[in-house]
């Protein structure tokens, strides 16, 4: 396991307090707006700034324990960091950049340098020099160089937020690649909902220097209490489906969860591949009769749990599934006039178009550049997510 207890104050007021676990294996975002102190923690894992107080352990190395007076400098952590930029040398080729990760390295090599240069398909880089690269290919240079550390941890510190839409799709296959063929554990800072449905396994939110919750990334990101960390019109319930048919002639996917299934925009996915499904709560609508002679393409059939006021005119309504929930945001209007209660069996109704389903591959034909081909692995996980526009 990860075990992270740290306590810090600095000289401008920002104070944190952070205790989480993570697993020694997938990824872990570590996931909130700006100024939370996200990357507090990820330089305090990599030793470049000491807590006031506290332990981080990794595996059965412990990396800093304040009672004991144990902080072990940065080259014997032996972590991997990868940073917003990419932090190339200028003077280098890619490939002196990377033999420079790889002379990092201590003990055995259980990656090799082959190994990088096919994953992340930079061969044809290797002679170039940093400013020649676009960034989404100066980024898989520097993943390259943090790998052939050999790294017992890899650090990433937002590192597509530099980037456009465009070359966000280029690295997000080879990182998730990344993810299903090393057994390397991977903290993962963002801000970004997008990146972190289709990437973390497990999440640990947070909010002004402190952890909101932290687990498996569908049952936190489904808490009506993360509402701070999303925004009010952003929570919504995480569904991890399956694709069982696609309707090519209304270009349309059908994903199961559980006894459920519903209708979204076609998936680039194959019949049986896993996929994660985000309906935010905004949109999802309730209807006491089974619906009929209207647009809304999906209904579930449910029993009202929990009924939770919000600010403002806002209401939170837990409908129970058969197994799981889904969270519907009304009005207190609506609740009073459908005459919700606990144990009322409702429909909760979603529209196909509230989940989007763009390809997570290349942006599509002639977007990839010549020679080189999409990662070999970048179908096996694919995250439907969407930024949605404010309340019109």
């Amino acid at each position: 396991m990860i075990d992270i207890d740290v306590q810090l104050a600095r000289s401008t007021g920002f104070t944190l307090d952070a205790t989480f676990s993570a697993p020694d294996q997938g990824v872990t975002a570590l996931f909130g707006r700006s100024g939370c102190g996200k990357t507090t923690i990820i330089q305090i894992v990599a030793g470049s700034v000491r807590p006031d107080s506290g332990r981080v352990q990794v595996g059965d190395v412990v990396f800093f324990d304040a009672k004991k007076g144990i902080n072990l400098p940065i080259e014997k952590r032996h972590v991997g960091y990868v940073f917003q930029d990419s932090r190339l040398f200028p003077h280098m080729s890619v490939e002196s950049n990377l033999r420079y990760g790889e002379r990092r390295s201590r003990g055995e090599r259980s990656i090799a340098f082959e190994a990088v240069i096919e994953m992340l398909g930079i061969g044809h880089l290797l002679r170039r020099r940093p400013h020649t690269l676009s960034g989404g290919e100066k980024q898989r240079v520097a993943i390259g160089r943090a790998l052939l550390s050999q790294p017992r941890l890899l650090l990433m510190d937002e590192p597509l937020a530099s980037l456009d839409e465009m070359r966000k799709g280029e690295i997000l296959p080879y990182l998730e690649l990344l993810r299903d063929s090393l057994g390397i554990p991977i903290l993962y800072v963002s801000h970004s909902i997008e990146e972190v449905m289709r990437l973390a396994d497990m999440v640990v939110a947070m909010k002004s220097g402190a952890v909101l919750a932290s687990g498996p990334l569908a049952p936190v990101l489904s808490r009506p209490d993360v509402a701070p960390v999303l925004g009010r019109f952003d929570v919504g319930t995480i569904f991890e489906c399956v694709v069982t048919a696609h309707d090519e002639p209304h270009s349309l996917s059908v994903l199961s969860f559980d006894d459920s299934r519903i209708y979204v925009p076609q998936v680039d996915a194959p019949v049986g591949a896993r996929v994660r499904a985000r309906v935010r709560s905004r949109d999802v609508s309730i209807s006491l009769a089974h619906p009929c002679d209207t647009s809304v393409t999906n209904s579930i059939l449910g029993k009202v749990k929990t009924i939770t006021p919000e600010e403002g005119p806002y209401v939170t309504v837990e409908i129970a599934l058969r197994h799981g929930a889904l969270n519907s945001l009304v009005t207190s209007e609506s609740v009073e006039r459908l005459r919700l209660a606990p144990g009322m069996e409702v429909w909760a109704m979603i529209k196909a178009v509230a989940v989007d389903s763009r390809s997570r591959d290349f942006d599509g034909p002639g977007s990839r550049p010549p020679g080189r081909e999409a990662p070999k692995a970048a179908s096996m996980a694919a995250a439907i997510t969407r930024n949605w526009p404010a309340v019109g």
